[in-house]
């Protein structure tokens, strides 16, 4: 019985090619959070609520699995996002990855916000 070969993806190639900019460097430094308000479009310059905030789970082993259909359209644009994030931000993340963050920053919004979450917003206009 022949043997499989695990070998690395392009992910753990370029892993360190790429460091993530400090605080200063990225001038953070001082600077306040503010959150996006859904209706017209314009950001809310208000400074967010301080609250522990949710994260994706990272590149962890994951027990738990669902299937998640999405269109040609939308698989290419999370594709264009991951690229984007890669080449413009050094962040190497794959596409479960992207859509764990967005996850986790949706259901925060929803907790944080209810009937004005973008959530909600995005689902009652459909």
């Amino acid at each position: 019985m022949a043997r499989r070969v695990s070998l690395p993806g392009a992910d753990e190639f370029f892993r360190h090619a790429f460091a993530a900019p400090s605080a200063e460097a990225a001038g953070a430094e001082g600077a306040t959070p503010v959150r996006l308000v859904p209706g017209d479009g314009q950001p809310d310059l208000r400074p967010a609520e301080r609250l522990p905030a949710k994260r994706g789970s990272g590149r962890e082993r994951h027990d738990e699995k669902i299937t998640v259909y999405v269109s040609s359209d939308e698989l290419f644009d999370l594709e264009h996002a991951r690229l984007v994030l890669r080449r413009h931000h050094g962040l190497s993340a794959d596409r479960g990855r992207i859509v764990r963050e967005a996850v986790a920053a949706l259901l925060e919004d929803l907790e944080q916000h209810g009937d004005d979450s973008v959530l909600v917003q995005r689902l009652r206009s459909r």
